[in-house]
């Protein structure tokens, strides 16, 4: 979701950055480390695996409480780039989405932004028993879906995210807004208006 469907990386940064300023926790490198993981992954790292379950939930939840409020009045702006118009080509065919965002995040973006009916399946990495990096996110996905995992396309943005869409078996396609190749994965993308991403589906479809 995070970094495909939405351009919410930088907003997510700036947020864990004020957040984490204001409760006086360490933040340095934050914006090199956090892509992928879920919330509590993060806090473990910064409060230490002895932080209470409550005290690392209650972290993460005021975090994205302020995410939510900061992202609301930017929604629209911020998907990314061609993604209405990618999601009506897909029409008839099966698509899920699987993120380690956290689930009122998920459908903060479905809801708000009108996109739950494009989704036959929805998993959030609190639904198994591995998030990412783990491909078990993926597996469920498909097995919601009723697909063969192998024969599935999975865009992703970040290292764990691809090493777990690689595991489960997928093609992978990398979503980059930098415009940097992502190692890992069979193409990648700036977004989904990128002309390269049409022609690629269009080969795989042929084979």
């Amino acid at each position: 979701m995070d970094g495909v469907l939405i351009d919410s990386n930088p907003t997510h940064v700036a947020v864990w950055l004020d957040y984490l300023a204001a409760q006086g926790l360490p933040s340095e490198g934050i914006d090199t480390w956090m892509s992928g993981k879920r919330n509590d992954q993060i806090m473990r790292i910064l409060l230490g695996e002895s932080a209470s379950d409550e005290v690392v939930f209650a972290h993460g939840a005021a975090k994205e409480a302020l995410f939510r409020e900061r992202m609301a009045p930017r929604l629209e702006e911020c998907l990314m780039p061609g993604l209405r118009p990618f999601l009506d080509s897909l029409a008839g065919l099966p698509v899920g989405l699987g993120s380690n965002a956290e689930p009122q995040n998920v459908d903060f973006l479905l809801d708000t932004a009108g996109l739950r009916d494009r989704f036959q399946a929805v998993v959030d990495g609190h639904q198994v028993a591995h998030p990412k990096p783990a491909p078990d996110i993926y597996f469920r996905v498909a097995a919601l879906l009723g697909v063969d995992p192998g024969r599935a396309v999975i865009f992703e943005d970040s290292p764990g995210g691809i090493r777990a869409a690689r595991a489960s078996g997928a093609r992978v396609v990398g979503v980059a807004r930098s415009g940097e190749q992502l190692a890992g994965t069979d193409l990648t993308i700036r977004d989904f208006t990128d002309p390269a991403l049409r022609k690629w589906l269009a080969d795989i479809e042929r084979t």
